[in-house]
């Protein structure tokens, strides 16, 4: 294919990417998409000028897409691969969230759990999997085990520190108005807290998605990861492989914009401020 029809998409994408300067709202998503689409076409151009054979380009990865939309089997993946996600990650906010609250505001708490938190938050979750397949066996529990550990650690870190965190400003002021124990704790910190144990919460469920697709390519029967390992060794079909990579990514991109939703509470949102 010849470079016109490229420079045409480019200009065009161009023209779009300033118009959506005066769009107000509606750039948010114009040019988001312009970026993706000259990556697109970027990723095309390299892998013909490259000669390539077997990395697909995204005509290609876009036929393979549609051949697992027709085969059903694409579905049954993406809710595996979810349902793992979903029940590791609310069990890491039901048991990061509070332990970081009480460590985060008692200090002999904090001296007698850190140390602990800290020694094992490095150690990776993928190192867990040998001991996951042991406990569980192969199959959801062993997932959702590893989405707790890795989403646990950010969770519990990120809320100890916004605690910590809190102008002494806001407790003095809620002390000169009477509040004290369970009821500074509900009515001050935990709302003063809140925009950087959501900022933990992102953080968490990307390592999440990231964690569950690792996991499933080693020791699962099914979910995204799994569909990509079963694609290399199926005559080493990367078109499904690309594919299923670009599904990955957008669930994540919709995963993130959920979370975000939580900073639109009036308990959250003044702890952002505009730019």
């Amino acid at each position: 294919m010849t470079a016109t029809p490229y420079l045409i998409l480019v200009a065009s994408l161009g023209v779009l990417w300033f118009a959506s300067a005066k769009m107000g709202r509606g750039r948010r998503w114009v040019m988001p998409i312009c970026v993706a689409m000259a990556l697109f076409v970027v990723w095309h151009i390299a892998v013909t000028a490259a000669g390539s054979e077997i990395t697909p380009t995204p005509l290609e990865a876009g036929a393979a897409f549609a051949q697992l939309v027709k085969s059903n089997r694409l579905w049954g993946d993406v809710v595996a691969s979810l349902f793992r996600v979903t029940a590791g990650f609310f069990l890491a906010v039901a048991v990061g969230i509070p332990l970081g609250l009480v460590v985060g505001w008692s200090t002999k708490t904090f001296e007698a759990l850190n140390p602990i938190i800290q020694g094992l938050r490095p150690v990776s979750p993928i190192a867990w999997i040998p001991f996951a397949i042991l406990w569980f066996g192969i199959g959801d529990g062993a997932g959702v085990f590893l989405i707790f550990l890795s989403s646990f650690f950010p969770i519990a870190v990120g809320t100890v520190a916004a605690v910590q965190n809190i102008s002494l400003v806001h407790q003095r002021s809620a002390m000169n108005f009477g509040l004290k124990g369970v009821e500074l704790f509900r009515r001050v910190v935990l709302p003063a807290a809140m925009p950087q144990i959501i900022t933990s919460l992102r953080i968490a469920l990307g390592v999440a998605w990231l964690v569950i697709v690792a996991a499933e390519m080693v020791g699962m029967d099914s979910g995204l990861g799994y569909l990509i390992n079963d694609a290399r060794n199926m005559g080493k079909r990367y078109d499904l492989v690309a594919a299923t990579m670009i599904v990955i990514g957008a669930i994540g991109i919709v995963l993130d914009l959920m979370i975000r939703r939580l900073e639109r509470f009036d308990e959250v949102r003044w702890g952002y401020a505009k730019r």
